[in-house]
């Protein structure tokens, strides 16, 4: 299976374009970076894929087990070290409704088998080629 976006950069400063087939967005820096912050920066967006695939992974886990699941909130944060040598990311999920002790265990385990968390964590290599 793949995913494919489009990013466009042109003259501004860090304003990029990011498209699929049917939706566009912004990611930017910050105007303390020279951007102009319009949009999500690139480890924000990262940090939203994450908590994004979490929350659609553990909703689709509790309705297929009718769970009493009413809302799941994740915390993304990500940390670097000097360099970007080292990543560190923290993930914070609560989940709202009356679940077992039991439910709320194996509700966490689904958590870390989401898509983007194996991506992250698995045997990640990225290709580049010149257009």
């Amino acid at each position: 299976m793949s995913h494919s976006i489009d990013a466009h950069i042109g003259r501004d400063h860090y304003r990029t374009e990011i498209r699929t087939a049917s939706h566009t967005l912004i990611a930017d820096e910050p105007e303390q970076n020279g951007g102009k912050d319009l949009g999500f920066t690139p480890h924000q967006l990262l940090a939203a894929a994450l908590g994004g695939c979490t929350n659609a992974t553990v909703r689709m886990y509790a309705d297929r087990k009718e769970w009493p699941l009413e809302a799941v909130d994740t915390q993304v944060m990500i940390e670097h070290g000097d360099n970007f040598d080292t990543t560190r990311i923290h993930r914070s999920i609560r989940f709202t409704g009356a679940l077992t002790e039991e439910q709320r265990s194996r509700l966490l385990q689904i958590a870390e088998r989401c898509p983007i968390h194996r991506t992250l964590s698995g045997d990640l290599k990225i290709l580049t080629e010149l257009l």
